[in-house]
């Protein structure tokens, strides 16, 4: 992103900000297998034209019968990518075949509440702050670094929120008043707080997840580091 003080711009952007393993980290537990592994799609085309959450898209369609026919083992490590909870990554794949987009949104909101203390923990441990749109005013890119320093010495993880529907206009002043609301929180309120935000955050990954393997070749786990963060 132009003028960022810590990260420079990736493309091309997906809409949710990705855990870390995503952005080029290299934790082992979590696997490394293609999207495509196999190339268990066969012969299966793109879809053109169609948006992530449209009735008659990819989820519903080509990503979505290509995400029920990966591998465990590279449905886990894409899952990943969504929330870095293992447990919740090996809950939404042992569940597939889903028969659309409703189901499988819904598996992923029930693991996603029955996620334990320790399990939240190592999701949240994967989480980056999100970042702006182009064009953030420099001022704002600094005042929002101070804020999540501030949240992350204060609570021990990145601040979590999802931006999914809210305007590159609004991002700056709605993340620098949620800082600053949630600092005022018990730690034991603002992770329930952030569990809720990481349910969220993964519902719209999941959407890109589908969206991103409507490609004729899928997406190799590697490929999601080329991918920028965008709230």
């Amino acid at each position: 992103m132009a003028g960022h003080p810590r990260r420079a711009t990736r493309s091309p952007p997906l809409s949710s900000h990705l855990p870390a393993q995503a952005r080029g980290g290299s934790d082992p537990s979590h696997g490394s297998s293609s999207l495509h592994d196999a190339d268990p799609f066969g012969d299966t085309g793109p879809l053109d034209g169609t948006g992530p959450f449209d009735d008659t898209g990819p989820l519903d369609g080509t990503g979505l019968a290509r995400f029920n026919a990966l591998s465990p083992e590279a449905a886990h490590s894409a899952l990943l990518h969504c929330c870095g909870s293992r447990r919740w990554a090996q809950r939404v794949a042992a569940h597939r075949p889903y028969p659309d987009s409703g189901a499988l949104l819904a598996a992923a909101d029930e693991a996603s509440y029955d996620l334990s203390q320790a399990d939240l923990s190592e999701a949240l441990a994967c989480e980056f702050p999100p970042e702006l749109e182009h064009g953030a005013a420099y001022a704002a890119l600094l005042a929002l670094d101070a804020a999540h320093g501030e949240y992350e010495r204060t609570f021990g993880h990145a601040f979590v929120i999802c931006l999914d529907g809210t305007t590159p206009e609004e991002q700056a002043d709605q993340l620098l008043a949620a800082i600053r609301r949630r600092m005022e929180l018990e730690v034991d309120e603002e992770r329930a707080i952030s569990a809720d935000e990481l349910r969220r955050v993964a519902q719209v990954r999941l959407a890109d997840l589908t969206h991103w393997l409507t490609s004729a070749d899928g997406v190799s786990a590697a490929e999601f580091g080329l991918f920028a963060p965008v709230g």
